[in-house]
């Protein structure tokens, strides 16, 4: 139907795939957790557009320029990878702040209090954005993925790559919700468990270099 294959296994795939942790859902659920739900929401709403880039960029053939200009996929792999590192030491600088101030209510407020207007000047929106888009692994996944449930002698394909992204990004739009609000409870959690809240957010800084270290070290 509409030139798609086994659509079951598609949905039951995107959902197994979207469930994987990575870079995106970490940002968003460690953003919902400090700045709260509309903060969430502006991140979630750059995960999904940076999907939506990268999926129009593979059916456009970026997938092949990528493979015929290798230079362009070290490009955007060293950037990447620079840039969840710089994310993971902020957040681990961040953790080490937390730290200090946990056995002083009145100091751990006030860093609580001044630490909203440098979400604000980070933009959650143009984080999860970058944070996507500097991902060619992402593009070169999307194309595998996408292609095995595209019937070639289909008369509109385009079509059947629309439906299927409507699919995948309904499906990860209903995950992000979840952990925003997941992200909310960790939230009153962690208010009364500071040194608790250090560590976590000193784990979520330390997942991100990894990320940037084996983004680094990736091959096409």
């Amino acid at each position: 139907m509409f030139g798609i294959i086994d659509l079951p296994r598609f949905i039951i795939g995107t959902i197994l795939i979207v469930l994987l942790p990575g870079p995106n859902s970490l940002y968003l659920l460690a953003t919902a957790s400090r700045y709260g739900i509309k903060r969430g929401y502006q991140a979630a709403l750059g995960i999904l557009t940076g999907d939506s880039i990268l999926i129009l960029a593979t059916v456009l053939g970026a997938v092949s320029l990528i493979h015929a200009y290798p230079v362009i996929f070290t490009i955007l792999k060293v950037l990447g990878a620079g840039y969840l590192a710089y994310l993971g030491i902020k957040l681990f600088l961040h953790s080490i702040g937390i730290w200090k101030n946990a056995k002083n209510p009145v100091v751990a407020t006030e860093v609580t209090s001044t630490s909203e207007p440098t979400m604000t000047a980070l933009h959650p929106f143009r984080t999860a954005l970058t944070i996507s888009l500097l991902n060619p692994k992402a593009i070169l996944f999307f194309l595998s993925f996408f292609v095995q449930f595209v019937d070639p002698n289909s008369s509109a394909p385009m079509l059947s790559f629309l439906i299927l992204a409507v699919i995948l990004q309904f499906i990860s739009f209903s995950y992000l919700t979840s952990l925003i609000f997941g992200g909310r409870k960790l939230a009153r959690y962690f208010s009364q468990q500071q040194r608790l809240a250090s560590l976590a957010t000193c784990a979520v800084g330390i997942l991100f270099l990894t990320f940037g270290a084996k983004l680094a070290f990736s091959t096409i």
